[in-house]
């Protein structure tokens, strides 16, 4: 697994998390319980995101486009859900508590934002599955933990901690910083190339894009070749416009 050059196509999905100076030492240890009101919210919506994903499917199927008003919500549910998992134990990148909102949020250190797609292949929908399943082994791996099945890694997974390769990580850098007030940038990187592996691939398992998601490692809080955050609600990410996968066969 290589980190990306320049020369390489951008994804269009744009996922980062800068970590956060000073963190407390002991604040991680009480995280499971200040997420509590985060985890009812997350659970209704993704409830919803998985009926709403269904929609989307035959809306694809039919009509080749992905509702907008859809496609804003369940890039809405995947910013919440990284926002939390970066203040917990995904990442304990920061101690700045995550806002109960789907919007993007100027300022805050984690951010997911997707390219939305003004076509895309009505057929390919019925075979992502198939097709992702390499991934999904993979992101089982990494943030999926014993007990998440396939579906659970696809969306991103146990952002929420477990006992996973995320997991271990975050608990090995958690006893570091409790014990000398740091937290290894090392580890921090490598983490948020594992998410970011994850992130690439919720969006194609839930139908937001057609590009299949590279086999890459990009370690490190920013994007390759990306090094400042967008304003919030300007679009990050470019469109790459009509491909391969979006011409009817």
């Amino acid at each position: 697994m290589s980190t990306a050059t320049q020369t390489e196509p951008t994804y269009p999905v744009h996922f980062e998390g800068e970590l956060q100076p000073g963190l407390s030492r002991w604040l991680w240890l009480v995280k499971w319980l200040l997420v509590i009101p985060h985890v009812i919210v997350l659970v209704f919506l993704w409830i919803a995101l998985v009926l709403l994903t269904i929609v989307a499917f035959f809306a694809i199927l039919f009509t080749r486009r992905y509702p907008r008003g859809i496609f804003d919500f369940n890039l809405g549910v995947l910013r919440w859900t990284w926002r939390v998992g970066f203040y917990s134990y995904s990442a304990l990148g920061t101690d700045r508590y995550p806002p109960f909102t789907l919007k993007p949020v100027a300022g805050y250190p984690a951010r997911f934002e997707i390219a939305y797609p003004e076509q895309l292949n009505r057929w390919l929908p019925l075979v992502k599955w198939l097709l992702g399943i390499p991934h999904y082994i993979i992101v089982g791996i990494f943030i999926g933990g014993a007990g998440w099945g396939v579906g659970r890694a696809a969306d991103g997974g146990e952002w929420l901690g477990g006992w996973s390769l995320v997991g271990i990580l975050v608990l090995i850098a958690a006893v570091v910083l409790l014990f000398t007030d740091r937290y290894p940038s090392s580890i921090f990187d490598f983490v948020m190339g594992l998410n970011r592996w994850a992130a690439r691939v919720a969006p194609y398992a839930l139908l937001m894009r057609d590009e299949y998601p590279p086999f890459r490692l990009d370690n490190g809080a920013h994007e390759p070749g990306r090094q400042t955050r967008p304003d919030a609600g300007e679009s990050p990410v470019p469109d790459t416009g009509p491909h391969e996968n979006d011409r009817d066969r």
